[in-house]
């Protein structure tokens, strides 16, 4: 499960795209932000559902969503995680994603949890 924070334009969008040609989702297959369906699911090696809080107003919204069932099936990732945090399970990687001059961005990677954390190990 990722959870995607940063400003609008940041890069979310574009971080899932790369995940979803990692994940061996079908090139033609439109990876876009789910600003409005709030929810989308992509067929892949690993299916990807994507997810966005921003219009999310009140968290009784969010049962609506199916995310619970989503966690135990596929990759999740989750835009605008930081309106409503407990939307998630505990054991997430948080990917806060921020402008750093130019056309360049900085990730700060911060795992929670044993399998988030040996990702970022992984990757050291």
């Amino acid at each position: 499960m990722l959870a995607l924070t940063g400003p609008l334009g940041a890069g979310k969008t574009t971080f899932v795209q790369g995940l979803a040609r990692g994940l061996d989702v079908p090139p033609d297959r439109h990876v876009a932000s789910p600003t409005f369906a709030l929810v989308n699911e992509h067929p892949g090696r690993v299916p990807l559902v994507h997810a966005d809080l921003y219009r999310i107003e009140d968290a009784r919204e969010l049962a609506e969503l199916g995310l619970v069932d989503a966690f135990d099936r596929a990759a999740v990732a989750i835009e605008w995680l930081d309106r409503f945090p407990d939307a998630a399970p505990a054991e997430r990687l948080h990917i806060a994603i921020d402008f750093a001059g130019d056309d360049a961005r900085r990730l700060t990677f911060t795992p929670a949890g044993a399998r988030p954390s040996a990702l970022i190990d992984g990757l050291r």
